[in-house]
């Protein structure tokens, strides 16, 4: 674990100066600020956040296998959408483009058709990641657009995110004496923040764990992630037709709730790759993250007509979608330092107790009568 001292950064002050001025904010707008806060956030403001120097690596960072692999199932899925003309990836919270390139990378050399009829979208809120993946992707800049999802026209399509549903702010719930309550963010007599229970904030609350069939028992802490719900809506109303496929780290309902373990919820904070023990303190510094409920996905997808068409952990996904055969291919030609590099890596992405064995991956099609099942 790691100890933050309070009073450390710039958006600390901002907060304890609101708090100071309306009173105790929801845990959820908190978190909000922590991460996305315009000038300050710890997603918006320069530093580094990913890689061996900041504090995580994701997938991508880890292995280019990973991206090429990916790459073999997008052209897999161009086929299934009948090999449009034109046809977009659109990659949300896409970092530094390792993923992107890698993508491009592996299109342009082994499925050239593919390639030819692809635009790839970046879509990034960090400023600073975004220009180190306009850099990173000046090769392919021709079939590259930076933009948002909200402003694009993009059938036939696939959308594609990894580790950004697990970033978006949550309210925090529990029960007190068999009613409802919600978590607030105060200050305590030596103004430093301080978790209050009180009456949830807006109706919604009960409303989703009701239709969601979470039962909550007393004392038992449990993250709301509103925000996933109206950031699929969003997704499943550009996707005319396509796929929607998500890569993050969760859980079934049943597991996630029924489970001792996580008795206290799964709110946890990350920084220089290990454990914040303050999950309060020093807000923008450190990442905020929460465990989501894959079957609450699923259903929120189904009301959308995203029917779910693949669900596996991601070692056994990337298996079935080809990683030893990329492997072979990417391995043919290569020097024997780099035939190492990448056996080793994709043993990584493969091991049962690995990265990989933490993360799931679920494809979701638009359910449209042009489509077939693939």
């Amino acid at each position: 674990m790691i100890e933050v001292a309070p009073y450390t950064t710039e958006l600390g002050k901002q907060l304890r100066a609101r708090i100071k001025s309306e009173g105790p904010i929801t845990f959820r707008e908190w978190m909000r600020t922590a991460l996305y806060d315009e000038a300050e956030g710890y997603y918006r403001r320069p530093h580094e956040i990913w890689g061996r120097d900041g504090d995580y690596r994701t997938s991508p960072e880890r292995s280019d296998l990973f991206a090429a692999t990916f790459a073999r199932y997008f052209a897999r899925l161009y086929q299934e959408l009948g090999n449009p003309q034109t046809f977009s990836i659109i990659e949300i919270g896409g970092g530094a483009g390792q993923f992107a390139f890698g993508v491009l990378q592996t299109l342009d050399t082994y499925f050239p058709q593919v390639f030819a009829a692809t635009r790839y979208v970046f879509e990034e809120i960090s400023e600073p990641a975004q220009r180190a993946a306009r850099q990173r992707l000046l090769p392919f800049i021709e079939r590259m657009k930076f933009g948002s999802l909200d402003d694009l026209d993009i059938e036939p399509a696939i959308i594609f995110s990894n580790e950004l549903l697990d970033a978006f702010p949550v309210h925090r719930v529990t029960v007190v004496d068999g009613t409802l309550h919600e978590y607030y963010v105060t200050l305590d007599s030596n103004e430093q923040f301080a978790w209050l229970i009180g009456p949830p904030s807006i109706s919604e609350l009960a409303a989703h764990l009701n239709q969601n069939d979470i039962p909550v028992r007393e004392g038992q802490i449990v993250e709301v992630n509103l925000a996933m719900e109206a950031w699929l809506a969003k997704a499943a109303a550009k996707l005319n037709q396509g796929y929607l496929i998500t890569v993050d780290y969760g859980a079934e309902a049943a597991d996630l709730y029924g489970s001792d373990e996580r008795e206290k919820g799964t709110l946890r904070s990350f920084r220089k790759h290990a454990f914040v023990d303050d999950l309060l303190a020093s807000p923008g510094e450190s990442d905020l993250t929460s465990t989501i409920n894959w079957t609450a996905i699923r259903a929120a997808g189904e009301k959308l007509r995203l029917e779910a068409v693949a669900f596996a952990r991601q070692d056994k996904f990337l298996l079935e979608a080809g990683l030893l055969d990329q492997l072979a291919v990417q391995s043919e030609n290569a020097g024997e330092g780099e035939r190492m590099r990448l056996s080793t890596a994709a043993r990584e992405m493969i091991l049962p107790n690995g990265m990989a064995a933490s993360f799931q991956v679920l494809v979701q099609k638009k359910h449209d009568a042009g489509l077939r099942n693939h």
